[in-house]
């Protein structure tokens, strides 16, 4: 294989040597040995190596074969795929070329995703031509997303769509086009800037969570390396040739040997068991898990699935299925998964069954009764003795038994909801503070206080449109949703030409001498236009299908003359949608005395951590401001990451005074920051308190002045008030007045208890 000097070689990366694969090389070169696996998730903290590692796989993959000038790479050996640029004869040039490693940029648009119409060809010959996109060049090659998890919501759907079927279909701008595109899906992202979308997870087949090395030793060899590449690439990457050169020719023989591995019944029993023991939803899950086993088994050199190859590849496949919501902690429970492996391998099916034992009806339903009972018992085994993953169990009644045996499971109780979940957990140097009227306390211990199960919150959103980035919750003029117009470029957000609009614009487009109708004026539709007879044969560009021309009243139009349609660059026309677009959400969370009450705190933090949950499933940005005792505090900056802000939550603390208004100037100074960093990015700044300010000399005035501070900002804001019982003092109103907010009780944040209050505050 030739040696390609321009990326970092594969071999050299620590932890990627072919005798010894850590977890990062060994999902790559499992899904290089069989795609079929469904990709690869590399999730890691920065500088990891995760890119690095990725744009080094291709080098190693063996070359594909393609007909020559074919742009959308079908192979010439399977007669099913079909290339729009076809069809091909059999004197067509068959070449061979590397595969592809094709990035998707996190901002690309969806034209360069799909492909979109030929500009030049439509503007210099009025021919409709399809251009192809990323998904088209990427067939039969790598795919590579890096920051998957900041992807727009629109590529997401794309990706899904792709991955699902295996083909592309474009329906836009008089075209219509479809063609294959089967592809290894690689994505890295770093968990801290937020989660990924479940339905695009469970899309990859393998998840790598990865850390950078704490042995001081594998530290410096990995600088060691790094420097001599950058201070030399050629020589660097001469030094791996070999190495590199042996690692292609073993994925190319792991490869050869996929087909001739054998799944036995048992191990695929096996499997099944396992996946079920976790709890993991569908049945993807076991397909991947079967598919990688056996890729294991041929890179290992064996053409049967052992223990070892199904051990290694539940530990690649199931982590990421087995999440809930965000706020799951990843990973698997490796005891649990020996326990249910046990330690004998899977017999070999046997040559000559017994008639019928392996007929179309299955086994023999003789034998049926010994294999339930064993795969009942082995199923079983991990839910009487393991942890809370081997799946649901009976809430123990309340005899004292846990205590004895040691205590309860601590995700058993994790899952436990109501008011045992709110209880109060001591914390060194903190006492209850307030009793259950929620009375201010000037001392600074505090308690801790744990939300409960989350619920489905009603939905916050931004007034007014804006043009920010597309997510799910507010109004937005951008480039995805309903088409409400269309405008010239550069004028608006729209990047996807108009078609209609243009060819109207320059149907109507006045002649030279006429000036009393301007180009840039409304057009006046009095002309209709039809696709012309196709071409023939040798005319036609690959993949074009038709000339525009125009049927008109006024022949003497410079844009009409010769009875075609000639369109300017004047004439173009983008689209303008209206969407929805995501949001900076940023809670100011009173954790002061007077919210100290159990109940009262386990409430508040309830509901904020089912808006925080809300934020993540519409892609928002999210930020967390508390303010207690003499001052405020930003425990959390505006990140994606909402598992992170959930776990500063469930952390925060009560007691104290209210300094509301030190609370609200430093919620206005993160926004005004904001606001410099991505001005497109609308806020909605959350307000959790009760309105008793109690922080410093003039507490009520400081207050009401930090409000009408904020409300000069131009911020939506919703105060949640978190006042409750029969005595009422009604401070949060007040205070959600001055701020021009809307003023929400927190018993209304959920959305299966606002009824009709909810309905009529909508309308």
């Amino acid at each position: 294989m030739p040696l390609v000097p321009s990326h970092y070689p594969f071999s050299a990366i620590v932890g990627c040597d072919a005798d010894d694969l850590d977890d990062l090389g060994l999902s790559l070169v499992l899904s290089s040995v069989s795609p079929e696996i469904g990709g690869v998730l590399v999730r890691g903290e920065k500088g990891t190596a995760k890119s690095t590692a990725v744009r080094a796989l291709a080098s190693l993959l063996p070359p594909i074969e393609v007909y020559q000038g074919d742009r959308f790479s079908v192979d010439p050996a399977d007669t099913a795929q079909h290339s729009p640029d076809g069809p091909f004869g059999p004197a067509t040039v068959v070449e061979s070329r590397p595969v592809r490693l094709v990035e998707l940029p996190v901002g690309a648009t969806e034209d360069r995703v799909l492909g979109s119409l030929h500009l030049e060809q439509a503007l210099t010959h009025g021919q409709v031509a399809y251009e192809p996109g990323l998904l088209a060049h990427s067939h039969r090659g790598l795919l590579y997303v890096d920051e998957v998890n900041l992807l727009h919501d629109h590529l997401v759907d794309l990706l899904l769509d792709a991955a699902a079927t295996g083909r592309v279909t474009v329906e836009r701008d008089g075209f219509s086009v479809e063609h294959a595109a089967r592809f290894l899906l690689i994505g890295t992202m770093n968990p801290e800037e937020g989660e990924l979308r479940p339905q695009l997870l469970d899309r990859f087949g393998l998840t790598v969570e990865i850390a950078a090395p704490r042995d001081p030793a594998s530290r410096a060899e990995v600088v060691r390396r790094r420097m001599a590449y950058d201070a030399d690439p050629a020589a660097f990457s001469a030094r791996f040739h070999e190495t590199e050169k042996a690692l292609a020719e073993r994925i190319a023989e792991a490869r050869e040997v996929l087909g001739r591995v054998l799944l036995s019944e048992a191990a695929l029993l096996k499997i099944a068991e396992v996946c079920a023991a976790f709890g993991v939803d569908g049945l993807r899950a076991d397909i991947v898990t079967a598919r990688t086993a056996v890729a294991h088994a041929a890179w290992a050199g064996r053409t049967s699935v052992t223990l070892a190859d199904i051990r290694r590849a539940a530990l690649l496949a199931l982590p990421h299925r087995r999440r809930r919501n965000p706020f799951d902690a990843p990973g698997l429970d490796e005891d649990l998964l020996d326990r249910v492996l046990g330690d004998e391998e899977p017999p070999p099916d046997p040559t000559d069954p017994p008639p019928g034992s392996d007929g179309p009806d299955g086994p023999d339903e003789a034998e049926q009764p010994d294999a339930t009972e064993e795969t009942r018992e082995a199923a079983e085994a991990p839910e009487t003795d393991g942890p809370a993953e081997a799946g649901p169990e009976s809430p123990p009644e309340s005899d004292g038994s846990a205590e004895m045996d040691g205590g309860p499971d601590p995700e058993a109780r994790a899952d436990d909801s109501g008011e045992a979940a709110a209880e109060e957990e001591p914390v060194p140097g903190r006492t209850e503070q307030g009793g259950s009227d929620g009375t201010d306390s000037g001392g600074d211990s505090s308690v801790l206080a744990r939300a409960t199960a989350p619920y489905r919150p009603r939905t916050l959103t931004v007034r007014g449109a804006g043009e920010g980035a597309d997510g799910r919750r507010s109004r937005a003029i951008g480039t995805r949703g309903r088409r409400i117009g269309a405008t010239p470029p550069g004028q608006g957000p729209g990047t996807s030409l108009h078609l209609v609009e243009t060819v109207r614009a320059a149907a109507s487009r006045p002649r030279d001498g006429d000036r009393s109708l301007h180009r840039d004026g409304p057009p006046r539709p009095h002309s209709t236009t039809e696709a012309a007879p196709p071409p023939q044969d040798g005319d036609r560009p690959p993949g074009g299908d038709g000339t525009l021309r125009a049927d008109h009243t006024n022949d003497d139009s410079p844009a009409r003359r010769g009875g075609r349609l000639r369109i300017q660059p004047r004439d173009l026309r983008v689209a303008v949608r209206e969407g929805q677009e995501t949001n900076l959400i940023l809670f100011c969370v009173d954790a002061s005395g007077s919210m100290a009450a159990r109940k009262r705190m386990a409430e508040v933090k309830t509901a904020v951590l089912s808006l925080l949950l809300d934020a993540y499933r519409r892609r928002d940005k999210v930020g967390l401001v508390t303010f207690r005792g003499r001052g405020a505090e930003l425990a959390l900056p505006p990140t994606r990451s909402v598992d992170v802000a959930a776990a500063r939550l469930d952390d925060l603390p009560a007691g104290g005074r209210t300094p509301i208004a030190e609370g609200l100037v430093e919620a206005a100074r993160v926004l005004r920051r904001e606001r410099l960093r991505d001005p497109k990015l609308r806020p909605l700044l959350v307000v959790v308190t009760d309105g008793r300010a109690t922080g410093g000399r003039g507490a009520v005035g400081r207050a009401m002045n930090a409000a009408d501070h904020v409300a000069g900002l131009g911020v939506t804001t919703v105060v949640v008030d978190s006042e409750t019982g029969p005595m009422r003092l009604g401070l949060a109103a007040t205070l959600a007045a001055r701020l021009g907010a809307d003023h929400l009780p927190v018993s209304e944040v959920s959305a299966d208890t606002l009824g009709s209050a909810v309905r009529e505050r909508a309308a």
